[in-house]
C-alpha cells in the first residue's frame, strides 16, 4: 500500500478550520445551559428551591431532581446489584460535582448567574473514598438498598491452580495500587440537544461505543429509531474519556424538552477534571507459583476496582476487557481470578486509553520483577524463560493469541535499546552514590474488543439463553459517483488518529486508484451512517476491524466496476484488473478508465452481463467468527487480535532533589502489518506520553473527607514537551494477523499500558539498594522522598 508522510485531516486543523462541537450551530434559537453541582461528596438532598433561578431574567427553564425523577429511567446496568444510576442526583448526592440541577438561558453568563440562585438543602453524610476501606464491614454504604459497596464480585479458576501452588518451589506475592487518572483531551465535553416533535436529536463529541446510544434512548424513554446522534469530524481528543458524556446527553435532552428549544452545554475544564470520568483506580494482589528455574506455573489474581459512586456503563468493563490476556505475554497454564468493583464517594469511572491493561500490567509486571529477585535471575532472563513461543496460543482464560514472535521482539529491544549499556550506566552511577535504574515491561496489546466480555460480570447460570453478547462487527459504506470518485463512509468516530488518511489509502490501493480519486467521510449521523452497537473509537478497533470492513466494501464495488468494464472491453469481468486508475484486460492488453467503467453502471445498466451487480453504493461488513460469547466455563476470547509491546526504561534519580529523569525509553511494537509508518509512530509516542503522565504526574486525589484535591492544572499535572525530551529508541517487528484481511492489529494503546510499569520497575531498580518497596503510582520526587524517609 502506498503512503505519504502527511495526514488528510491536518490541512483543516492547522488552518483553524476544524469542525468541533463548539463550531457547530446546527439549529436556530439554541439556548445555553449551566449545571449546578453538589459541593458535597455524600449528602441527602432534603429540598431544592428552583424558583429564584426560574424568575431570573433571561432564564428559559430550570430542571432539578423532580423533573429528572419524573421523566428519566435509571440507566441499565451490567449487574443486578441495586445501585440505580441517573444523570443527576435526585435523593442523594454521592460525589463532589454530581449534577443536581440544570439552568437554561439565552447565554452562558445569564445561565451561570441564575445557577447561583438555585438553593439546595443538603444533609451531609459520612463518606468512604478508599478502595479497600469500602470493602470493610461497617463501611459507609453509598447505596443502602444494596446492603454493600460491592457492585460485582466474581471468582474464576482455570487449570490446576491449587496443585501448582502446592508443589511450587517459590510462592511470590505482591499487593499493588493503581491510581485514577484521565486523558485530558484538548476539548472538554460538548452537547447540543433538541427534543423535537418526532425525534430527540443530539450533536456531541461522543466517540462511542455506540452501545451507549440505546442506553441513552432507553433512559429518555424513546425508541432508538427516534434518538438521532451526530458526531462531528473533529472531537478534540478523547482516548476513552468521552464515552462518559452520555449522561449529559440525556440531561440536556430533558432540559431541551422543558425549554422548548435546542440547548447547548459546553463543559469547562474545572467541571471536566472534577466530574467527567477517569480510568478506574485498582487495588490488586498477585501471587505466582514459581519453579526453581523461574518458570511461573500458576497465578492467583485479586482485582478490586474503584468505580466511583455508580457502576456507570460500560463499567465493570475495566475488570474484564483484558480477561483473555490476563496472563500477559507468559505461557502460564493455570490462573485463578477474583474480580470485584466497589463504589466510593468519587466521580464515576470509565474508559481511559488502554483501559484495564495499564492496571493489569502494573501488577503483573511488578510481580515478574519480584519473581526474578526470588529466583536469582536477571529481569530480562526471567521474562524470556516464561514467554509464549508458538502461535496461535490459547490462554487458560480463553484468549486466542493470533500471531507473534515475542522472543524476537525482546531480543530487538535489548539490542536496539542498549540494555548492557544501561546496566553499565547503572554501575557507574551507583559507584558515585547516585540512583540509576533499568525497568522492563512486556505486554500483550489486545485490539478489536469482543464485547462479549461484559457477560462475565454475570454468572453463567444466570445468563439468559438466547441473550448472549458477542462481537467486533464493523460496517462501512462505499459508493462511486458519476465522475468516478469513490466515497467511503466510516462509523468509527475518530479522535484524531488519522482514520480518514488510512481508509483513503486502503480503498485507493484495493481499487487501483490514485488517492485523489477517493474521499472519506467520518462525520457520524446515526440516522444515515451504518453502525452497530460495537461501533466506535475504542480498544484500537480501527486497524483490525474498520479497515477490514473498508476492504469488504470496496471489493464489492470492484466487482461492479469490473462488470461495467467488461462491456467496454468485451472481456470476462472475472479476469479484469484494477490498477493506475484503469481497468485492464491482461489477455488483450486493452484497458478503460475506472470512471468510464463505473459510468456504464450509472448510465447503461441494461448493458451489463446477466446477473452482474448494478450497485455502485454498497456496504461491507467484517464479522470475525473468533469473537463469540463467553462459554459456560467463563472462558472468552476478549479481543480479536493481540499485538505485543516490549519496553525498556532507564531513569536517573537526583540524589539531592530526588527528581526522576527519563534517561532512555526503548520500545518495540508488533502490530501486525503496519498500515502507515508515520501514523503508527505518532500512536506510539502519544501512548508513551500518556503512560508517562500516569507513571509520574497525573492522579485524581481526594482528601479523607471526599473533597477532590486535584481539580485544576495547578494540582493535576500533565507531562509537557519539556518532560518528553527523552532519548527514544523505537522499532517494530511484524507478525501479520491471520484473522484480518490486511494482517493489521491495533497499536493505539500499547505503550500507555507498558510505560507506567516499566517506569515503576526502573525506579524500583534504582532504589533497590535502599530497600524501598514500589507498589503504587505516580512516582515523583515528593513520593520518593516520603519512601526514603
Amino acid at each position: 500500500m502506498t503512503w505519504t508522510p502527511s495526514r488528510d485531516e491536518d490541512a483543516a486543523l492547522v488552518a483553524g478550520a476544524g469542525r468541533f462541537v463548539d463550531d457547530l450551530d446546527p439549529l436556530p434559537g439554541t439556548l445555553v445551559a449551566a449545571v449546578v453541582r453538589s459541593p458535597h461528596p455524600h449528602a441527602r438532598i432534603r429540598g431544592v428551591d428552583l424558583e429564584r433561578a426560574r424568575a431570573h431574567p433571561g432564564v428559559a427553564a430550570v430542571i432539578g431532581p423532580d423533573e429528572v425523577r419524573a421523566a428519566v429511567r435509571p440507566f441499565p446496568l451490567s449487574t443486578s446489584t441495586p445501585m440505580p444510576y441517573l444523570p443527576s442526583a435526585v435523593d442523594v448526592a454521592r460525589y463532589v460535582g454530581e449534577p443536581v440541577a440544570v439552568v437554561v438561558a439565552g447565554d452562558r453568563y445569564v445561565a451561570e448567574d441564575a445557577a447561583e440562585l438555585v438553593e439546595v438543602d443538603y444533609e451531609p453524610l459520612d463518606v468512604v473514598v478508599d478502595t479497600r476501606a469500602a470493602l470493610e464491614p461497617g463501611a459507609v454504604l453509598l447505596h443502602p438498598e444494596a446492603g454493600t459497596n460491592v457492585a460485582t464480585d466474581r471468582s474464576f479458576a482455570f487449570g490446576p491452580v491449587d496443585e501448582a501452588f502446592a508443589r511450587a518451589d517459590h510462592v511470590v506475592r505482591g499487593e499493588y495500587t493503581f491510581p485514577r487518572y484521565s486523558s485530558v483531551p484538548m476539548e472538554c465535553y460538548g452537547v447540543v440537544a433538541h427534543w423535537g416533535v418526532e425525534d430527540v436529536e443530539v450533536w456531541a463529541n461522543f466517540h462511542g461505543p455506540f452501545t451507549m446510544v440505546p442506553v441513552a434512548a432507553g433512559a429518555l424513554g424513546v425508541p432508538v429509531s427516534r434518538f438521532r446522534l451526530h458526531v462531528p469530524a473533529d472531537i478534540g481528543g478523547s482516548f476513552g474519556i468521552k464515552s462518559g458524556i452520555y449522561p449529559y446527553v440525556v440531561l440536556m435532552a430533558l432540559a431541551s424538552k422543558h425549554a422548548g428549544r435546542p440547548v447547548r452545554w459546553t463543559e469547562d475544564r474545572v467541571e471536566h477534571l472534577l466530574a467527567s470520568s477517569s480510568g478506574a483506580g485498582r487495588a490488586m494482589g498477585f501471587e505466582a507459583a514459581v519453579s526453581q528455574d523461574g518458570a511461573v506455573e500458576a497465578l492467583r489474581v485479586d482485582l478490586v476496582d474503584d468505580v466511583g459512586a455508580y457502576l456507570r456503563p460500560p463499567e465493570p468493563s475495566t475488570l474484564y476487557r483484558c480477561f483473555g490476556n490476563i496472563t500477559g505475554a507468559y505461557d502460564v497454564p493455570a490462573v485463578a481470578i477474583r474480580a470485584r468493583a466497589v463504589v466510593t464517594n468519587r466521580a464515576p469511572t470509565g474508559l481511559n486509553r488502554g483501559f484495564g491493561g495499564q492496571q493489569l500490567y502494573f501488577g503483573l509486571e511488578r510481580l515478574v520483577d519480584a519473581v526474578a529477585a526470588r529466583a536469582g535471575l536477571d529481569v530480562a532472563e526471567v521474562r524470556r524463560r516464561n514467554l509464549v513461543r508458538s502461535f496461535p496460543h490459547r490462554t487458560p482464560t480463553g484468549g486466542l493469541y493470533d500471531s507473534g514472535d515475542y522472543p524476537a521482539a525482546l531480543d530487538l529491544l535489548l539490542a536496539k535499546g542498549g540494555y548492557d549499556e544501561l546496566r553499565a550506566r547503572q554501575a557507574a552511577a551507583r559507584a558515585e552514590g547516585a540512583y540509576y535504574g533499568v525497568g522492563l515491561a512486556l505486554v500483550v496489546d489486545p485490539s478489536g474488543t469482543n464485547i462479549g466480555y461484559v457477560g462475565l460480570a454475570t454468572p453463567a447460570a444466570e445468563r439468559k439463553p438466547g441473550r448472549d453478547k458477542s462481537g467486533s462487527t464493523e460496517i462501512v459504506r462505499a459508493s462511486v459517483d458519476l465522475q468516478g470518485v469513490v466515497t467511503v463512509l466510516l462509523g468509527s468516530v475518530p479522535q484524531g488518529q488519522g482514520h480518514a488518511t488510512v481508509a483513503r489509502r486502503v480503498a485507493a490501493d484495493r481499487l487501483g486508484l490514485p488517492v485523489e480519486q477517493v474521499r472519506v467521510v467520518v462525520d457520524m449521523d446515526t440516522a444515515s451512517t451504518p453502525w452497530t452497537v460495537t461501533s466506535g473509537s475504542y480498544s484500537s478497533r480501527f486497524a483490525p476491524l474498520v479497515t477490514s470492513a473498508v476492504v469488504a466494501a470496496v471489493d464489492r464495488l470492484a466487482e461492479t466496476v469490473r462488470a461495467g468494464a467488461s462491456v467496454l472491453l468485451g472481456a470476462d469481468a472475472a479476469g479484469l484488473e484494477l490498477a493506475d486508475g484503469s481497468v485492464r484486460d491482461p489477455v488483450s492488453g486493452r484497458e478503460c478508465l475506472f470512471r468510464h467503467a463505473a459510468g456504464v453502471v450509472h448510465w447503461d445498466p441494461g448493458a451489463l452481463p446477466a446477473g452482474a451487480p448494478a450497485r455502485l453504493a454498497t456496504e461491507g461488513e467484517f464479522v470475525p467468527p473468533e469473537a463469540v460469547a463467553a462459554t459456560a466455563e467463563d472462558r472468552i476470547n476478549s479481543s480479536l487480535c493481540y499485538g505485543f509491546v516490549a519496553e525498556m526504561v532507564g531513569v536517573r534519580i537526583d540524589p539531592d532533589t530526588l527528581v526522576v529523569t527519563l534517561d532512555r525509553v526503548a520500545t518495540v511494537h508488533d502490530a501486525g502489518t503496519v498500515l502507515d509508518p508515520v501514523l503508527i509512530e505518532g500512536q506510539v509516542l502519544g501512548a508513551l506520553v500518556h503512560g508517562l503522565g500516569g507513571a509520574a504526574y497525573k492522579e485524581f486525589r481526594y482528601s479523607p473527607a471526599g473533597q477532590p484535591t486535584s481539580a485544576t492544572f495547578l494540582d493535576y499535572l500533565c507531562p509537557t514537551s519539556a518532560e518528553t525530551a527523552f532519548d527514544l529508541v523505537s522499532d517494530h517487528v511484524s507478525s501479520p494477523s491471520p484473522l484480518t484481511p490486511l494482517g493489521a492489529k491495533g497499536c493505539g494503546e500499547g505503550s500507555s499500558m507498558s510505560l507506567p510499569v516499566a517506569y515503576a520497575n526502573a525506579v524500583a531498580d534504582a532504589l533497590a539498594p535502599a530497600g524501598v518497596p514500589i507498589d503504587s503510582l505516580p512516582l515523583h520526587g515528593s513520593v520518593i522522598h516520603d519512601l526514603l524517609m
